[in-house]
């Protein structure tokens, strides 16, 4: 880590747009230890061993089509940052537009801020399925991260086996595979909800429908593969689920400013909302019903259904 570098290219940060993102990402580097990637004998196989046998038991447990995407990487922090800082660019772009009347301040404080956002992702997140929304090429793979220094040091701090762990997450990230595979429009869907919000805060207004549907949709998205997880994971899991919990509610109160701002509290509560109903939707019908969510965008759930499968289950298979 280096500090110094870190500040000086936040204070050089640079440009037209509000936010530098060069500056931004060698700025969350230098804040932030990469992590090693020395990987031990029969490591690498292990990872891909996992991803196997999860996609193999969640192709039986849903009852739905999918593949893993082609690219499945090991990556480090600092690969983890490298790899999601255009993503955040695209996201943000119809907001960088608007600088403000004093772009120079504007900008070094944007670009500070999302060092600081980029430095904690990196440090915490521990794998990752990215539908590479808002992509500019979309015949683009799909990817499947692992962060493994991340894993082994949550592993550690969990007081968990760490190859039990990596596994874990394996079968948490081909779940999202699955609800991508199985729904080859959800993508489009969530995209375009994205944009239209964003683009509503761009002109200084706010779309709550697009907010609600994108809600919804990833509330789904969490609950359904929190179901799967419960019928195709090889082993009891609700230990390592009790301890992140306990460690998120144990943080120090700048970690848990950062996670009320990148929204990580609303997407635990999307996984317990999404669970509980699909696990009624499951108990009304059994757990093929519940795969008819991916048939067609209009099957998704409103939000008054999402407290109410049994309205839904009239609705779509009555």
């Amino acid at each position: 880590m280096n500090l110094y570098r870190s500040v000086r290219a936040v204070a050089g940060a640079s440009g037209e747009s509000a936010v530098d993102w060069r500056a931004a990402a060698e700025a969350a580097k230098a804040a932030t230890d990469p992590g090693s990637l020395d990987l031990a004998p029969g490591e690498r196989a292990a990872y891909a061993r996992d991803v196997r046998d999860a996609r193999r038991e969640v192709r039986s447990v849903a009852g739905v089509a999918f593949d893993v995407p082609e690219v499945v990487e090991i990556q480090n922090r600092h690969h983890w940052m490298d790899a999601n800082v255009e993503t955040f660019e695209r996201v943000m772009a119809p907001i960088e537009a608007h600088t403000g009347a004093f772009p120079g301040v504007a900008r070094t404080i944007n670009t500070g801020t999302m060092t600081v956002l980029l430095s904690f992702l990196g440090r915490n997140v521990l794998g990752q399925y990215d539908p590479l929304l808002l992509a500019e090429a979309p015949d683009d793979d799909h990817a499947l991260y692992f962060v493994r220094p991340n894993i082994l040091r949550a592993a550690e701090m969990l007081d968990v086996d760490p190859d039990r762990f990596r596994r874990w997450i394996a079968f948490h990230e081909v779940t999202h595979a699955a609800e991508f595979g199985a729904a080859p429009w959800l993508s489009d869907h969530l995209e375009a909800r994205m944009e239209s919000g964003i683009d509503a805060l761009a002109e200084g207004s706010f779309d709550r429908d697009a907010f609600r549907d994108l809600d919804a949709a990833m509330t789904v998205v969490e609950g359904y593969a929190e179901l799967l997880m419960d019928h195709a994971f090889d082993d009891e899991y609700e230990d390592l689920r009790r301890k992140l919990d306990a460690r998120r509610k144990g943080r120090n109160p700048l970690q848990r400013l950062l996670r009320r701002l990148l929204g990580l509290g609303l997407k635990q509560r999307q996984y317990e909302r999404g669970k509980a109903f699909f696990e009624g939707v499951a108990e009304a019908r059994g757990l093929e019903a519940a795969a008819a969510v991916w048939e067609r965008p209009e099957n998704l759930p409103s939000h008054e259904e999402l407290d109410a499968p049994g309205a839904w289950l009239r609705r779509v298979d009555p």
